[in-house]
């Protein structure tokens, strides 16, 4: 056998039994070996060989070298694979991998895959929407809003109308900024997780709908025409529809396709994101303290109420730190719808009073995140003091100076 038709492990292979022959042959002239040695090293020569060959054998079966190492089964499904050669597997290979099914996979883009669930994925045929098939859209059952149906009797022993129907707010008496010697203003956070809170999100239903405090609010902005102004200014400059209001939250719209039993797409389904009213517990409000000196009085008034949200990732979780107003409402436009809904009053039910009187009379408990006292910056707590509990101290401090300020202005 000529060395040019052997591979690079063959000629190799070769030498050296070309050698270890040589050197036997050698000794067996300098009649070091005997006969018996002579028939060992032959036999262990033999040996050799046999071994090499086998090696050579399963790597021509093997064909492939897999990215977990040499592999006698063929191509292995992990790793990068290198040195491959064609097989008769091929062509059955590639007719499988180009075939697709109609059905979406919702793990992304699965193309050129033997997935039982098909090659389409979400994002592609969100892209690639037949416009000439219908599209229906599912209104979702929950969320802000939700669907409450009307009583069709009084399920009441006495009608609630008779309190409330006509309620007007009282007015405010005239302040003049000659007689307001002192005022500070300050953001306060109401937390609905708190037992003193707990009214807020109270999920009793009556004909009105839904009684939580926030579904109170969007009501009064799509049904008696509150004005809701962007979250990003507390300064009531942007106004925004109802629209806004909800996108606010979050909400938006899920396509998705509907599937005959042969897999074709015969129509879409625009589907309503719920949003979790659960989601929605804390309140910012906006007031001014303040002291007339007409009236010899520390005064109170709230400017504005905003819901609070965090920011979601795509994945549901919260935002750590995103904490915004998602819209902002002028207190005083509120006050006419809220002299007429009802409070829930967890200690006596049946004892009703108005959400107008709940901040009126102060009935909630809440911490100051922001004052413009001492703050040329005019920025919130969080942003210069970084410790919550340090900044709960320092809502106490501008609590303590308004309640210094009036104590001082009398002698006992």
């Amino acid at each position: 056998m000529k060395l040019e038709l052997m591979d690079q492990e063959e000629q190799e292979d070769y030498r050296q039994l070309r050698s270890i022959f040589i050197n036997i042959i050698k000794c067996f002239r300098m009649n070091i070996f005997n006969l018996k040695s002579l028939a060992f090293l032959t036999l262990a020569v033999a040996l050799l060989s046999n071994s090499a060959d086998a090696q050579r054998k399963a790597k021509k079966r093997s064909g492939y070298t897999s990215g977990y190492g040499q592999s006698s089964y063929g191509t292995s499904s992990y790793g990068n694979n290198t040195n491959t050669k064609k097989t008769t597997t091929d062509k059955a290979t590639k007719k499988t991998t180009d075939t697709q099914s109609g059905y979406t996979s919702g793990y992304g883009n699965t193309n050129n895959s033997q997935s039982g669930y098909g090659a389409a994925s979400a994002n592609a045929s969100r892209t690639n929407i037949d416009t000439t098939l219908p599209v229906e859209v599912v209104n979702s059952g929950s969320g802000l809003l939700g669907n409450t149906k009307p009583s069709m009797r009084n399920d009441q022993i006495y009608s609630e109308n008779d309190i409330f129907d006509g309620a007007v707010p009282l007015e405010y008496q005239k302040v003049r900024q000659t007689d307001v010697p002192f005022k500070i203003r300050v953001w306060r956070d109401i937390d609905a997780r708190e037992k003193i809170n707990s009214r807020f999100n109270y999920d009793g239903e009556d004909d009105n709908g839904n009684r939580r405090f926030i579904n109170i609010l969007l009501r009064a902005i799509r049904d008696n025409g509150l004005t809701a102004f962007n979250g990003d200014d507390d300064r009531f400059t942007t106004p925004i529809t109802f629209d806004d209001a909800m996108k606010s939250f979050g909400s938006g719209m899920d396509t998705s396709a509907v599937y005959d039993m042969e897999g074709n797409i015969t129509s879409y389904q625009a589907r309503n994101k719920a949003v979790d009213p659960d989601s929605i517990y804390k309140f910012r409000i906006k007031e001014d303290w303040f002291f007339d000196r007409n009236t010899s009085k520390l005064y109170v008034r709230i400017i504005g109420i905003a819901p609070m949200i965090s920011y979601r990732l795509s994945t549901g979780e919260i935002m750590p730190n995103s904490e915004h107003a998602a819209f902002w409402v002028y207190y005083p436009d509120l006050r006419p719808v809220l002299v007429r809904e009802p409070a829930y009053n967890q200690y006596n039910p049946g004892a009703l009073t108005s959400w107008e009187d709940v901040f009126e009379s102060r009935e909630f408990s809440g911490y100051i995140v922001k004052s413009d006292l001492n703050n040329p910056k005019n920025l919130p707590f969080k942003s210069f003091i970084k410790d919550p509990i340090n900044r709960l101290y320092e809502g106490e401090k501008v609590k303590n100076h308004i309640f210094d300020y009036e104590q001082s202005l009398w002698s006992y």
